[in-house]
């Protein structure tokens, strides 16, 4: 089981499976709502992520299409993003966010073509 909270403690949460699929998500969205050049996500089973605190204080936006973002109503971490067609019993949890450690095996890059041009290459 993993732990997480967003940065003021308001809202915390757990991860009872192992995240699967981690990506630097280099897109202007993730960009713009992370203030960052890429935002870092793990792929997880909504079943499997409970908020044990603070759920009420959780706000959302409707980034693109169905793409729904959560973000802390108080602090405003980014926490998850989710509502994919092709996966829509999947989450992606911001994994700065965790509380446990947590070392992937393996970290893709994804919308590279929009990679800020002041990093060089992460993770490759």
């Amino acid at each position: 089981m993993y732990k997480g909270s967003c940065l003021c403690g308001s809202v915390q949460y757990q991860i009872l499976s192992e995240p699967k699929k981690v990506t630097h998500c280099h897109c202007s969205m993730c960009q713009k709502q992370h203030g960052a050049a890429f935002a870092t996500y793990a792929s997880v089973k909504k079943e499997d992520l409970e908020y044990v605190q603070g759920e009420g204080s959780l706000k959302s936006y409707n980034s693109s299409g169905t793409i729904e973002r959560k973000f802390c109503g108080q602090c405003g971490s980014s926490l998850e993003w989710g509502g994919s067609p092709d996966y829509a019993e999947w989450v992606s949890i911001a994994i700065g966010t965790l509380d446990s450690p947590y070392e992937p095996e393996k970290v893709d890059n994804i919308f590279r073509k929009t990679r800020v041009c002041w990093i060089g290459e992460v993770n490759e």
